[in-house]
């Protein structure tokens, strides 16, 4: 899909950001733990849910999706024992696999190295995890007690280790866990389920597990991540512009980093005012000068913010240091906003520093970064002219019609080849 986007126009309107497909994958992971049936209410339509639920059909899963975006799922048994990994998202299935069979092979298509954090806390666990022939082996067994440390605060793994927990263990503890919307959103519908899951949004769970699991009927959260985006592009675009049923506790460091960029949003419990900015300008507080802009495991700044936070900064008088400290490789973008006219020093792979404020000019680009899709196409929405954004199905993986609804708003994109 390409799509063709002239710059300039202000964002004004409504707008209702779709359901968190990191959520979503998640949830229809738990609901495979059981054989009953399962509801999620506002499943977003993304090409990671499309896999996802492709990937759970040929483990036995039948599934039906209405008018309503609702899915019933529900997976009477699990077929296969052996799992193909071609995504991330694919190893939550681990789980399901491990709490109906009690064994699962799991055929990697990249580094080992990439699941240690997982493969370790499933040792910790207890679990009997082998490498055989390049690919990992996993037994399942129970345990009255366990305390573990994950290495990193990684969502899948613990998403993982929280499923197991509810299903295996008795009582377990899990020491930095990580703690994003999503992860909350399984805590809460494994205790929905009939699991005991305690501390949830802390980075330290206890989960009391070891009973009988049941379907239940569940609601996928809003996206944070396009909810933040959509707010800023409004903001740079002069515009106004409400964005409904959101989280406040999700919009909260967000709001404050935002704010140290020169954007200024009013936050209710479950709506985002964006007022009309005009020049936009890095705090004046004397702490904020030369702003840091730094992203952190949650409840920190995301770091799928990292690239919209970096667009703000080229359109916000000051000198910022964006700082992406969790990642390698996401700061890649970059070279595309200096072709646009930005002027930012890329000083390492963790480390750039934006002079603001630039006028932005209109580019082609091509096959736009997952993370960097929603940033990139607000650069767009500011440059004077049209930019061309090919292979934009990109931004599919993750946001449901994000760019339908941002024409809604006033932004003018045309959409070839859908």
């Amino acid at each position: 899909m390409r799509i063709r986007v002239t710059g300039g126009q202000p964002l004004n309107g409504t707008y209702q950001p779709a359901g968190n497909t990191n959520a979503a994958i998640a949830l229809l992971a738990a609901s495979m733990l059981v054989d009953e049936q399962s509801t999620i209410a506002n499943w977003p339509d993304t090409t990671t849910t499309a896999s996802m639920l492709k990937t759970a059909q040929r483990l036995g899963t039948r599934f039906s999706i209405d008018n309503d975006q609702t899915l019933t799922v529900q997976t009477e048994q699990i077929l296969r024992r052996e799992l193909a990994q071609q995504e991330t998202g694919n190893l939550l299935y681990l789980a399901p696999i491990l709490v109906r069979r009690g064994y699962i092979r799991l055929e990697l298509d990249f580094p080992m190295q990439r699941i240690r954090t997982h493969l370790g806390a499933m040792r910790d666990l207890g679990l009997d995890v082998s490498s055989v022939d390049g690919a990992v082996e996993v037994r399942a067994g129970k345990w009255h007690f366990k305390d573990i440390l994950l290495e990193e605060a990684s969502v899948t793994a613990t998403a993982i280790v929280v499923m197991l927990a509810a299903c295996f263990g008795d009582e377990t503890v899990i020491r930095n866990a990580a703690s994003e919307p999503h992860v909350q959103e399984l805590c809460n519908m494994l205790e929905r389920m009939g699991a005991q899951v305690h501390n949830v949004g802390s980075n330290m769970l206890r989960v009391f597990g070891g009973r009988q699991l049941h379907g239940v009927a569940e609601k996928v959260g809003p996206n944070h991540i396009e909810a933040a985006s959509v707010a800023a592009m409004a903001a740079m675009s002069g515009g106004r512009v409400q964005i409904d049923g959101i989280r406040h506790g999700d919009m909260r460091m967000i709001d404050k980093i935002y704010q140290r960029l020169g954007i200024k949003l009013d936050l209710d419990e479950k709506m985002i005012f964006v007022p009309k900015h005009g020049d936009l300008a890095l705090s004046n507080r004397a702490e904020d000068v030369d702003a840091s802009i730094e992203s952190a495991p949650w409840p920190g700044f995301p770091s799928d913010l990292m690239a919209i936070a970096t667009v703000i900064a080229t359109q916000a008088r000051g000198t910022a240091l964006i700082h992406e400290k969790l990642y390698n490789n996401r700061l890649l973008f970059i070279d595309k906003l200096n072709a646009m006219g930005a002027q930012i020093v890329l000083c390492d792979p963790h480390r750039a520093i934006v002079v603001g404020p630039s006028p932005l000019y209109p580019i082609y680009m091509d096959s736009p970064d997952v993370r960097a899709g929603l940033g990139m196409l607000a650069a767009a929405l500011l440059a004077d002219g049209e930019s061309v954004i090919d292979n934009a199905q990109a931004l599919r993986r993750s946001f449901d019609g994000v760019v339908g609804k941002l024409i809604k708003l006033g932004a003018q994109i045309t959409i070839e080849g859908a």
